[in-house]
């Protein structure tokens, strides 16, 4: 089965459970050599990891490593392929991105974007992130339709999964645009900007650090959260990469991460999402 790069054919729920449940088995029995090749060609599974998304990974203030969900999934599919685990760590959800691209990484973890799918193969996603609106206390903006108005200026991580989503839908307002997603805040107070956006978990922490702000009652968007590899990896390793996110949400995995993690507020992707 051809799997898509636009995000119209990724939205298959069904072929998408299908594939998974054909390749459970092989998954079980350990992964082919000639596959294990085209995952991870320098025989060291190299791991993209956004510490710039708290719902994916953060840092351990105890070991100064990297931990989360994204470096559970990491190590467990490092294990299934019975490949020692590399890390590649950044800040940044493009700089994640460039990872990929630029060859420095085999897999990574990212929001599905159609100017995404370009480059990247993505599974279906296993994890659900809302991106929401922050203000100041005073702000007039009491919705998140007064957002994209003229001479309204909104607060981005360059880069992220929102930017590219706000990009396309807003017309009138003006993004501005940070280095790292949890420069957004910071440079909105700085700058005397309107609106914050960014994931919701990040705003909560931020609002809860200075005081102040206000978090919009209304998403506006929802982040697909998935695994990628590079297309040119080949169609047999994108299979295997989307069989195994399958069976991570099934078994439980995910969820248990997330829990471990002491993650709140993001859902476990189910086979419609």
């Amino acid at each position: 089965m051809m799997l898509a790069l636009s995000l119209a054919r990724l939205r298959r729920p069904l072929a998408g459970a299908l594939l998974a449940l054909a390749l459970l088995p092989s998954l079980a029995l350990g992964a082919d050599p000639a596959l294990v090749r085209q995952m991870a060609p320098t025989g060291v599974l190299r791991a993209s990891i956004n510490l710039g998304n708290p719902v994916l990974a953060s840092v351990d203030t105890a070991s100064g490593q990297a931990v989360g969900v994204s470096v559970d999934l990491a190590r467990e599919l490092a294990r299934r392929l019975g490949l020692p685990l590399q890390l590649v760590v950044g800040k940044t959800a493009a700089g994640s991105v460039r990872n990929l691209e630029d060859g420095q990484a085999d897999i990574g973890f990212f929001a599905i974007d159609p100017k995404r799918a370009q480059e990247i193969h993505f599974t279906r996603p296993y994890v659900l992130i809302e991106g929401y609106y922050a203000v100041r206390a005073d702000s007039p903006i009491t919705g998140n339709a007064q957002v994209d108005r003229p001479g309204v200026t909104v607060a981005v991580g360059q880069g992220s999964a929102y930017d590219l989503f706000l990009s396309r839908e807003l017309k009138q307002a003006q993004l501005v645009r940070t280095p790292t997603s949890a420069a957004v805040v910071p440079s909105f107070l700085e700058q005397r900007l309107d609106v914050a956006a960014g994931v919701k978990q990040q705003l909560q922490a931020d609002a809860a650090k200075v005081g102040g702000l206000r978090i919009l009652d209304q998403r506006f968007m929802v982040i697909r959260q998935a695994m990628g590899l590079p297309t040119a990896r080949g169609q047999q390793a994108a299979d295997y990469l989307t069989a195994f996110v399958e069976e991570m949400k099934a078994s439980g995995f995910v969820a248990a991460a997330l829990a471990r993690h002491g993650i709140e507020g993001a859902l476990v992707a189910s086979g419609e999402d």
